[in-house]
């Protein structure tokens, strides 16, 4: 493997780890603002933007911890021939489900970034009575849907790595 695709894959490797870490830490985030929003609804007067902001930040929750999920393979996988395999030949289909992972992240990036567009333009709001502006929701599923676009095309290179016998950490 030549040093830029190494320096490709640890640089990706990493970034996905402490974006990872980030969105570990906005489940404390969305735990204490729905703990709130719960104490102002029974002791006091509701609030109408904590459930809301709440599946904001499980949007960010979700998107953000993609790429390490894809990086530790913490993600769906179907093992009932897969488990008995060698790694070569587990890393000869994952190339045929890389190449289909990258074709659907990227459907999903380009819709993400169309939207995100629509929202700047037309200033796009949400449909509740806190109404707030939907365009930072948006752009931070563009920025989990591309760091999962990038770690997918480092683990297309390791598994090119595995079928050439090469080490690439």
């Amino acid at each position: 493997m030549p040093k830029a695709i190494k320096t490709y894959i640890r640089v990706m490797d990493t970034v996905s780890h402490y974006t990872g870490l980030v969105a570990m830490y906005l489940v404390f985030a969305l735990l204490f603002l729905l703990l709130y929003s719960s104490i102002m609804k029974v002791f006091f007067l509701p609030i109408n933007w904590g459930v809301e902001l709440g599946q904001f930040v499980m949007v960010a929750y979700y998107l953000l911890g993609g790429a390490w999920s894809l990086k530790h393979e913490e993600h769906v996988r179907m093992d009932l021939l897969y488990g008995g395999w060698t790694v070569t030949r587990k890393a000869k289909v994952n190339i045929f489900t890389d190449l289909a992972m990258l074709f659907f992240i990227c459907l999903l990036f380009y819709g993400a970034i169309d939207s995100t567009v629509y929202a700047f333009e037309t200033g796009e709001r949400s449909f509740s009575a806190w109404r707030p502006y939907v365009a930072p929701v948006k752009v931070v599923m563009c920025i989990g849907i591309g760091l999962a676009l990038l770690q997918s095309v480092a683990i297309l290179f390791k598994d090119w790595a595995v079928i050439k016998g090469e080490a690439v950490s």
